[in-house]
């Protein structure tokens, strides 16, 4: 765990490379770095948000890019770590044709969108993640790419409570 008062002190790269953790657009990262120093959480993320709404079509793919497939529990074990795991929700305990079923459709909605398919699964079912897999991914790919970096958003925030001692885990 950081500190915030840690994190307002390190040089600009450093506190890009952490922030990185937290989601993986270069250019949301350096626009955060840049805001420093923040007086609490709460500002942290407010500037989270703000600098998230900025971001570009492209930048944003980057980032949605960067998460494993939902109940892609081999690319969890191997590329990433424990808390990416925890942020899957309750799907690395599903049965295997739940497992098969959004192995095909990640792949699916990759062809369909263009980017990783991304759900804000903490404490979700993996049929709950299932269903919403089932329902976005014959959606407009703008619409979706707008919902998804709604997820990211998110993520991002939930991370960054992580990383600074307001969540556990």
């Amino acid at each position: 765990m950081t500190t915030l008062g840690d994190f307002n002190g390190l040089q600009p790269e450093a506190a890009e490379k952490l922030l990185l953790q937290c989601c993986a657009s270069p250019m949301w990262a350096r626009e955060m770095a840049a805001r420093r120093p923040y007086p609490d959480l709460e500002q942290l993320l407010v500037a989270a948000r703000e600098a998230w709404a900025t971001t570009s079509a492209t930048e944003r793919r980057v980032a949605l890019d960067a998460h494993p497939a939902i109940g892609d529990l081999e690319a969890l074990r191997t590329r990433h770590g424990a808390a990416e795991s925890a942020e899957q929700g309750q799907v690395a305990g599903a049965d295997t044709a739940t497992l098969r079923e959004l192995a095909e459709l990640n792949t699916a909605y990759r062809a369909q969108h263009g980017f990783t398919f991304i759900v804000c699964a903490t404490g979700k079912s993996a049929t709950t993640t299932l269903n919403a897999l089932r329902v976005r991914i014959d959606r407009d790919t703008s619409d979706e790419l707008a919902t998804a970096a709604d997820e990211q958003a998110a993520i991002t925030a939930l991370r960054l409570r992580r990383m600074f001692g307001a969540v556990d885990g």
